[in-house]
């Protein structure tokens, strides 16, 4: 009769130092980040210290190297745990709907001064998120921003789904999601020269420029990603037209385009006459990533909001 011995079973540092390994020579961009991240989701913690680790429940290294697998393929790490972060919320990320940037919390935040600028004088400030994706930039207005009144939109059926879910799961019942086309002259024509704010966060990228990145590659939807037109700014021109007829006199857009894109994005919101204080603001790295345009105060003879 021989004596078996019980085979070791890793502790947690080990796992997630393999882990770290295995994602590194995938060419994941935070290895060790990730690393924690879906240990500690595998083992459903907030976050996980690996100088105090906790017990490891049966059959969690095998449920860890599924996880870690899934990653290394390029996975996006958002779609394998199902939620992001984003500026105060936690969001829930589906596939065939784009995750939210931690850059765009940048944009967020320009919106969300507008607003609580407006709300601290005593006004309920209308504020308009075009092409809202997951509902990030609307649902952080409405939670920051108290007695804001906010209206979501997006073309794509999975987005609008996913928007309302995580609205009603989060914002205030005031927070509307609404289906609808950026690019239509007519989008929410109901509220033309009343909003305050214009946000957004449109596709931007041109046609030959395809991300090298796999997890945007090939798991963003083309239709969050490509802007359209030679230039990529079919999209966020028609965001500027809209911005232009929805914004009541002062009111304030703010959008998102790529860092090469910045002139032109300027010149854009120029060319419709409709605003004033036409500027680029940078994100945190510095680079020129925000058209920001007030409308103008006073319209000029001839200044047309279309």
């Amino acid at each position: 009769m021989s004596g078996g011995v019980a085979p070791t079973v890793p502790g947690l540092r080990a796992l997630v130092d393999g882990a770290t390994t295995v994602l590194t020579e995938a060419g994941v961009p935070s290895p060790r980040h990730d690393a924690l991240a879906l240990a500690a989701f595998a083992l459903g913690l907030p976050r996980v210290e690996l100088a105090l680790p906790p017990p490891l429940p049966d059959g969690f290294a095998a449920e860890y190297a599924e996880l870690v697998e899934r990653r290394r393929a390029r996975e996006p790490l958002q779609h394998v745990v199902g939620y992001t972060v984003f500026r105060y919320v936690t969001l829930r990320v589906e596939p065939g709907v784009f995750v939210p940037r931690p850059e765009t919390e940048t944009v967020a935040q320009i919106a969300i001064d507008e607003a609580a600028a407006r709300a601290a004088r005593g006004a309920e400030p209308l504020v308009v998120d075009l092409c809202t994706g997951t509902g990030a930039i609307a649902i952080s207005v409405d939670t920051e921003v108290a007695g804001s009144r906010v209206v979501a939109v997006d073309l794509a059926d999975a987005a609008v789904g996913l928007a309302r879910a995580n609205a009603g799961a989060i914002a205030s019942p005031r927070l509307r999601v609404v289906q609808g086309d950026a690019c239509d002259p007519r989008l929410l024509a109901d509220l033309d020269g009343t909003v305050d704010v214009v946000v957004s966060n449109p596709p931007y990228i041109p046609p030959d420029a395809v991300p090298l990145d796999p997890e945007v590659r090939d798991h963003d939807p083309d239709v969050a990603l490509y802007g359209g037109g030679a230039d990529g700014l079919d999209v966020p021109r028609a965001v500027i037209a809209a911005a232009a007829r929805l914004l009541a006199p002062g009111g304030l857009l703010v959008m998102e385009h790529a860092e090469v894109q910045d002139a032109a994005a300027r010149a854009a919101a120029a060319a419709t006459g409709a605003f004033e204080d036409v500027r680029t603001v940078p994100d945190l790295t510095g680079r020129p990533r925000t058209l920001v345009a007030r409308r103008v105060a006073h319209p000029v003879v001839g200044d047309s909001p279309a």
